[in-house]
């Protein structure tokens, strides 16, 4: 259960209800994580305009993934890694091995994904500094520059979910369930 309440359309504040209501239109139900940011308009909009930017990005949507479920899986957000395994399966046809292996923090075998994932995390341990060797690693594998403040950028989307999904304790919605950590099969 919520440590924080878990609005509806019905239950939230006005400046939320707009949000709300695109996020069961997008999602075909009210993702838990919505409805706990629902409770505070600035940062329900604040996650949806900073996953709008984040979508124009150059990283692909495969790349994209890759960060959101390395970051979440580093940060403790079971309900993120199981949300964005979903994303990552149904829409950006990851398959389920690789998946599987961000969600572990292990090798995936596709050496731009392993970049991109070690570089998340170096991001995300060293709060940014990370060493010449990594940003080197990461510009090796085919990314540039431009794509390693891309990375920042997913990393910080990836935060206030996670965090706010770690504050709550939010239960992962029955139609998550079986993309969690420890549920989803190669």
């Amino acid at each position: 259960m919520s440590r924080l309440p878990l609005q509806t359309i019905e239950t939230a504040p006005h400046a939320s209800t707009p949000f709300v209501e695109r996020a069961i239109a997008n999602n075909g139900f009210l993702p838990n994580l919505v409805a706990v940011l629902a409770n505070a308009p600035a940062a329900i909009e604040t996650y949806f305009t900073v996953g709008e930017i984040n979508a124009r990005a150059s990283l692909t949507l495969v790349e994209r993934e890759v960060v959101q479920i390395t970051a979440a899986s580093l940060h403790g957000c079971e309900f993120c890694v199981a949300g964005h395994s979903a994303i990552a399966l149904r829409k950006a046809g990851l398959d389920p091995s690789t998946v599987l292996a961000l969600q572990q923090r292990g090798a995936t075998g596709e050496p731009r994904h392993d970049a991109l994932a070690a570089f998340t995390r170096a991001v995300i341990v060293s709060r940014g500094a990370v060493g010449d060797g990594e940003l080197k690693s990461f510009t090796d594998a085919g990314f540039t520059l431009a794509q390693a403040l891309e990375v920042v950028l997913g990393v910080s989307l990836a935060t206030l979910c996670n965090f706010a999904n770690n504050l709550a304790r939010n239960e992962i919605n029955p139609q998550l369930q079986a993309f969690r950590p420890g549920v989803l099969q190669a």
